[in-house]
């Protein structure tokens, strides 16, 4: 059996004023929250860190390199589109996902509401079940740019196994 692991890790900053309406792109779902998340793209941290992951599994750069950010092509994509194409990459075909293990970092808002959703959407693209992904929150106890909620990070680990091709 040959396996391959590969981890991942993104980040990003709240903008500075608050905004009514608004929301952030959590693992392609949107969650209500006092701040915008800044970025090129839809600013979907977790996402991003499970793109990076996939892609170091199997040495195939990262999430910059394959979208960067001075590519007007990308500004405001949808992560999920962006984990899609990490997907149709031909060295991805000969391998399977066993696991995801993905957590955020954050003051606010909170997540533990939203985790089935995140599971769900991330499982329709990966085309596999929500329990082998797992999501989970944390908090810096106040500590570092999370702690004063000046932005959000997540952390990312995934595991490859090889298929059994024809």
């Amino acid at each position: 059996m040959q396996l391959r692991i590969g981890n991942g890790y993104d980040v990003h900053r709240f903008a500075n004023a608050a905004m009514d309406g608004a929301f952030i792109t959590i693992g392609g779902v949107q969650i209500p929250h006092s701040h915008v998340l800044l970025a090129h793209s839809d600013g979907d941290v977790l996402t991003h860190a499970l793109c990076d992951a996939l892609l170091g599994a199997l040495a195939l750069g990262d999430i910059g390199q394959h979208f960067p950010d001075s590519d007007p092509r990308y500004r405001g994509i949808s992560s999920l589109r962006l984990l899609q194409h990490v997907l149709a990459l031909p060295a991805l075909a000969a391998w399977q996902l066993v696991n995801a293990d993905l957590t955020l970092v954050a003051e606010a808002p909170r997540f533990a509401p939203h985790v089935v959703a995140i599971r769900a959407a991330l499982a329709q693209v990966l085309r596999t079940e929500p329990e082998r992904i797992s999501v989970k929150a944390t908090t810096t106890e106040r500590l570092g740019f999370e702690g004063r909620r000046e932005g959000i990070a997540c952390l990312a680990v995934v595991l490859l196994q090889a298929r059994d091709l024809p």
